[in-house]
């Protein structure tokens, strides 16, 4: 598991500091670069304004152009932007309005409001980067999450976002800014777990869920955003999967794919996987069936988060790599699989005992 936080000495701030490590050149790019000095073992020493800025990490690491947060008084930063990965997303807050009986990061109710530190560190993130934005509940903030799209948009038009909502909060007057942002450099990630909303409103831990989700997707709709709709593959919802597959063909055409997952076995989804984890390694026909019934409309989808070995072969295709890598791992059997290269392995705490049934090398 690669770790999102590095160790830094103490370092006299006040207030949360935004660092981007640089290691070839003298002369900083900007005026939150730091540039190293000398490289000790584990020691990592860098120029920063004048001052000495100290970090411990592993000597076959590459830390060049990461973006860390350092906050008063801590000796370890975050790393926010790993520039050698794809997988970088920012947690903006830790609130949120439901309670999912499968959340990954279950919500707390204080914030701590860090968006001027995740603006500059996006505007820091490498060409051309995508930019993960999650929470909690993002657009509890909404304000300040717009105003940080929008900075960003000028400074760095070249940034892409992928920001994942409950869809709860959008308003019909924010199309207009959900449209200024740009359909091309903002993927919205939008929950849905069954076209029934008593079923949908029982996942998410909140009544009502379902009619303000669907005002939500009007919202994105009209503004003509690019959506990703989610649905956590569940024992509460496997076997609705047909009937949601026909109503996202007539009633969701607009959206940009439509992305079946697999459960993650953290958080919520660990306290409720044995009501919750659906083995789709022994049980696959009705996500198979739905499958059938939105690509035969020509709206794409994908399984994510889906071992390559726990899907039928006629639908391994549509089952790319998609867990972070930060959080993969790979099971004994895989190392003679021939499907490693393209499989997205397994969740970092995934454990075998208790998940699927019916796996082994391809």
């Amino acid at each position: 598991m690669i770790s999102l936080r590095v160790q830094v000495d103490p370092f006299p701030i006040d207030e949360p500091l935004v660092v981007r490590l640089q290691e070839s050149g003298t002369e900083a790019r900007s005026q939150h670069d730091a540039t190293l000095i000398d490289v000790e073992g584990d020691r990592r020493e860098y120029n920063f304004q004048g001052f000495s800025f100290v970090v411990r990490t592993s000597p076959e690491e590459s830390v060049d152009g990461d973006v860390l947060l350092v906050l008063p008084g801590q000796t370890s930063a975050h790393r926010l932007i790993r520039a050698s990965s794809r997988h970088n997303t920012l947690l903006v807050t830790e609130q949120c309005d439901q309670l999912c009986v499968m959340c990954s990061q279950p919500p707390k109710k204080y914030h701590a409001d860090l968006f001027e530190q995740f603006t500059i560190a996006a505007s820091l993130a490498p060409q051309d980067a995508m930019v993960g934005i999650s929470g909690g509940e993002p657009l509890l903030h909404k304000k300040r999450l717009f105003e940080m799209l929008s900075r960003v948009a000028v400074e760095r038009p070249d940034i892409r976002f992928h920001i994942l909502t409950n869809g709860q909060h959008f308003e019909p007057s924010d199309a207009e800014t959900i449209f200024e942002l740009g359909r091309e450099r903002i993927l919205w990630g939008v929950p849905l777990y069954s076209a029934h909303p008593p079923t949908h409103d029982h996942i998410v831990g909140k009544e009502g869920a379902f009619a303000q989700l669907e005002r939500g997707l009007v919202t994105l709709m009209r503004a003509g955003a690019s959506v990703e709709l989610r649905t956590v593959v569940l024992q509460q919802n496997c076997n609705d999967l047909p009937d949601l597959a026909t109503f996202i063909n007539t009633r969701l055409g607009f959206i940009s794919v439509w992305a079946l997952m697999q459960l993650e076995r953290i958080g919520f989804g660990r306290m409720n996987w044995k009501f919750s984890f659906q083995d789709t390694s022994t049980e696959f026909e009705q996500i198979g069936r739905a499958v059938d019934i939105t690509t035969a409309r020509g709206i794409r989808t994908s399984l994510y988060n889906f071992p390559l070995c726990s899907v039928p072969a006629e639908y391994r295709d549509f089952a790319p790599s998609t867990i972070s890598d930060w959080k993969r791992k790979y099971l004994d059997f895989c190392t003679d699989c021939r499907a490693r290269e393209t499989c997205g392995g397994f969740f970092q705490w995934y454990s075998h005992d208790e998940g699927f049934a019916a796996l082994g090398p391809l």
